[in-house]
C-alpha cells in the first residue's frame, strides 16, 4: 500500500487537484441551457451566435494580453485566483436577470468570459510545469477528464432541480437552476485557495531554463494557429445546438411522438451531459494518443468530429441527433487535451503563457467571426451552414500535418 503511494508524484497530486478545481467550475457553467434561456429572454439566433462568438473573440482575445501580463510579472496564482472568482460567480447572477433582459444576460456573459481570459493563461501554464513531469497529453487529458466530469454533473443537477421546481413559469425555473450554480462556484473558490496553499510555487515542478528564451514564432507554431483557427471557425457552438434542439425536437409534430418523448425541454440538460462524458473519455484516449502520435492525433479526431454539424442540423432523427452530439463531444475533447499540450511542446517555459496567449487569441477571432457567421447562416440557410462547418474543420487537417512534420524535422 505504500509504495503505491509513493508512486504518486507531488505533480500528479497537483494535476489532479487542480483537474478537481475545473470539475467544480464547469458545474457553475450551465452551457446546456444557455442558448434555450437565451432564447427565451428574446435573443434571436443571430444575436445568440453574435454574443456566443464576442464572449469567445472577448474570452481568447484577451489572453495574449493576460499571458503576455502574467509572464512578465510571474503572478501565476494571482491571475489564476481572480479570472476563476469571475468565470464562477457570473453565470449564477443570470438568476437575477429580469424576464425580458437578454442584453443583461449577454453583458454577465461576456464577465463569466473575461474571466475564463485572466486566468487560462496562466492556469495552462502552472498546468504545464507539473505536466512536463508526467507527459503532457496524459496530463491535460486527465485535467480534461475531470474538467467535463464537472461538465456532466453541472447539466445533472441542472435537470434535478428542474424535475423537483416544476412550479412557476419556465423563465422562474430557469432562474432557480441559476441561482443553485452559486454552490459549485463557492466550493471552486475554496479548493483553488487549498490547492495554491499546498502548491505556492507550481513552477519549481519544471526545471529553470539556463537563459531566458524570448517568445519566437516558429514556423510550426504558424501552421498550427493556422490550423486550429480553421477549426475553430468551422466548429459551432453550442449555444446555437441546443436553441436548434429546443426548436425543432421540444415543439415537434404529433407524428414525431417518439421523438418528443426522449427530447423534451426537460432532457436538454442531459443532451450536453452526455457531450460531456464523451469529451471526458476523447480528452484521455486523444491526450495518450498524442504523447505517442504527436499533431496526427489532432488530425484523426477531426476526421472523426467534422461530421457532426450534418447529424445535428440536416435530419429530424433523435439517434442521429445523439450521434451528432457525441461526435462534437470528441471533437471538444481532443481540442482541450491535445491543443494545450502541443503549445506547451512549441514554447519554452519562460515565455509559455505568451504562447498560450498567442494560440488562444487566435482561436478566439476565429471562433467569434464562425460562431457570429454559421448563427447568421442558421437563419439564411442550413445547408450552407453546415457545409461551412464541416469543410471549415476538415481544411484544417494539412495544416496540422504539415505542422507535425515541420517539428519533427527540428
Amino acid at each position: 500500500m505504500n509504495k503505491s503511494k509513493k508512486r504518486i508524484s507531488q505533480a500528479m497530486i497537483f494535476i489532479i487537484l487542480f483537474g478537481i478545481v475545473s470539475l467544480f467550475s464547469d458545474m457553475t457553467h450551465a452551457s446546456s441551457i444557455r442558448g434555450a434561456y437565451m432564447s427565451l429572454l428574446g435573443a434571436s439566433a443571430g444575436a445568440i451566435g453574435f454574443v456566443s462568438g464576442l464572449g469567445e473573440l472577448i474570452g481568447y482575445s484577451m489572453r495574449y494580453v493576460f499571458g503576455r501580463l502574467t509572464d512578465k510579472t510571474k503572478r501565476y496564482w494571482l491571475m489564476t485566483i481572480a479570472g476563476y472568482v469571475l468565470d464562477v460567480l457570473a453565470v449564477p447572477a443570470l438568476a437575477l436577470v429580469g424576464e425580458h433582459g437578454w442584453i443583461a444576460a449577454c453583458g454577465l456573459l461576456i464577465i463569466q468570459r473575461m474571466g475564463k481570459a485572466i486566468k487560462k493563461p496562466a492556469k495552462d501554464t502552472i498546468m504545464s510545469f507539473a505536466a512536463s513531469q508526467e507527459g503532457l497529453g496524459k496530463s491535460f487529458g486527465i485535467q480534461e477528464v475531470l474538467d467535463q466530469i464537472g461538465a456532466f454533473l453541472g447539466p445533472v443537477l441542472l435537470y434535478i432541480v428542474m424535475l423537483f421546481k416544476t412550479e412557476g413559469s419556465t423563465f422562474e425555473i430557469y432562474s432557480r437552476c441559476f441561482a443553485v450554480l452559486a454552490v459549485p462556484g463557492a466550493i471552486t473558490i475554496l479548493l483553488l485557495l487549498i490547492t495554491k496553499y499546498k502548491f505556492p510555487n507550481p513552477e519549481n515542478f519544471e526545471p529553470e531554463e539556463k537563459r531566458f528564451t524570448p517568445f519566437k514564432v516558429k514556423k510550426e507554431f504558424i501552421f498550427y494557429i493556422a490550423g486550429i483557427s480553421l477549426f475553430a471557425f468551422g466548429f459551432i457552438d453550442y449555444s446555437i445546438i441546443i436553441m436548434h434542439v429546443s426548436k425543432t425536437y421540444t415543439n415537434i409534430s404529433a407524428q414525431l411522438t417518439e421523438t418528443s418523448s426522449l427530447v423534451n425541454s426537460g432532457t436538454l440538460p442531459l443532451l450536453y451531459a452526455g457531450a460531456m462524458l464523451v469529451d471526458a473519455v476523447a480528452a484521455l484516449v486523444f491526450g495518450l494518443m498524442y504523447d505517442k502520435k504527436g499533431v496526427k492525433a489532432l488530425a484523426w479526431s477531426t476526421v472523426i468530429s467534422a461530421p457532426f454539424a450534418i447529424l445535428v442540423f440536416g435530419t429530424k432523427s433523435t439517434s442521429a441527433l445523439l450521434l451528432g452530439i457525441a461526435l462534437w463531444g470528441v471533437g471538444m475533447g481532443a481540442q482541450e487535451s491535445i491543443l494545450k499540450a502541443a503549445v506547451t511542446k512549441m514554447v519554452p517555459k519562460s515565455s509559455r503563457a505568451t504562447g498560450y496567449g498567442v494560440f488562444e487569441c487566435s482561436f478566439g477571432v476565429f471562433w467569434f467571426l464562425g460562431s457570429w457567421l454559421l448563427g447568421v447562416l442558421y437563419d439564411i440557410s442550413i445547408p450552407a451552414m453546415i457545409a461551412v462547418s464541416v469543410v471549415s474543420q476538415l481544411a484544417a487537417i494539412p495544416l496540422y500535418i504539415a505542422s507535425d512534420k515541420l517539428a519533427n524535422r527540428n
